[in-house]
């Protein structure tokens, strides 16, 4: 499912009809800058479209991980960058998220960068160490509620759907458990498993293995309903009316990106999610392509930001 997953991965594939063989050696490669370490969701839709992507430009694709600041390193990075779609930015909902939760951005969310397409959408899954000693979410709500500050999350980056998954979680509940944050969700899930942290909302990509292999037990689920990928696990709703968490990926690059060059860039990651290596993935991973336009993807950019603003205010939950 995977692709090797070092710091840096080159795909060099046979240059397509786009360029030519001898131009697309001359050109530069086209870097996709991901804000989390390797091994996280991001990072794995990041490498796995572009091997799509080199296919369909003739170019070579390079993913980059600079991780740090919920993203905010590697999105300052592209939104400094010449416009020119050598550099570009796989970020997730942390990118609308940060917009409210970090005082002062180097960048502007929105006017710094061009909008290409939205990748895809996901649910996510509650999960617990085996040894916390409750098998869903209706019997950890009074469990954690007699132990206040006793339990914690792990988060795998400030500023994610995950981070705002659970403060909404705790908000509804009426809960206090504490947040203990990690550089990357793959970290965060690996301290869980150890038995470090008990509980994180996790993507299904991450531990649906661990789930199977009875490392982990899934307590919820993120969707409004069940999901066919666990049919046995309820939805948090079912315990919580109306708790409903999804993320969603997106594809950008910097602000001024010409309009011809847009659409090329924006119709080949396009055409990768509707690939079908990448929707038999999706379908595993519960999650669903979505490949919008550039001008879909700009409204929904700018309503994000507007969602996400009155959660991250009443939860308080600020940068670590």
């Amino acid at each position: 499912m995977t692709m090797n997953l070092q710091r840096r991965s080159v795909i060099a594939l046979a240059a397509a009809p786009v360029f030519g063989p001898a131009l697309a050696q001359t050109l530069p490669p086209i870097r996709l800058w991901v804000g989390t370490p390797p091994g996280g969701s991001t990072d794995t839709i990041a490498r796995e479209i572009a091997v799509e992507m080199a296919r369909t430009l003739g170019r070579n694709v390079i993913v980059e991980n600079k991780s740090g600041a919920g993203g905010n390193i590697a999105a300052d990075a592209v939104a400094k960058s010449a416009p020119d779609g050598t550099n570009l930015l796989v970020s997730f909902t942390s990118h609308t998220i940060n917009a409210t939760l970090y005082p002062k951005l180097p960048y502007d969310p929105v006017a710094d960068f061009t909008p290409l397409t939205q990748l895809l959408t996901s649910s996510s899954v509650l999960v617990a160490h085996p040894s916390l000693p409750v098998a869903s979410v209706k019997e950890l709500v009074p469990y954690a509620r007699t132990r206040p500050g006793q339990l914690s999350f792990a988060i795998g980056g400030i500023g994610s759907s995950l981070h705002l998954a659970g403060e909404a979680f705790k908000l509804q509940a009426n809960l206090f458990i504490v947040n203990i944050p990690y550089r990357g969700t793959a970290p965060a899930v690996a301290d869980v498993v150890a038995g470090n942290v008990p509980l994180m909302f996790a993507p299904v990509v991450n531990t649906r293995a661990l789930i199977q292999a009875g490392k982990l037990k899934a307590l919820g689920v993120t969707s409004p309903k069940r999901l066919p990928q666990f049919a046995d696990v309820p939805a948090v709703s079912e315990a919580l009316p109306g708790f409903e968490s999804r993320a969603w990926f997106g594809l950008f690059g910097p602000a001024k990106m010409a309009p011809d060059l847009v659409q090329k860039i924006s119709d080949a990651a396009r055409a990768a999610m509707r690939s079908e290596s990448i929707r038999k993935r999706l379908e595993q991973d519960a999650a669903e392509a979505v490949a919008s336009s550039p001008d879909e993807f700009a409204r929904f950019v700018a309503a994000d930001v507007k969602r996400w603003a009155p959660l991250v205010r009443r939860s308080g939950a600020a940068p670590e």
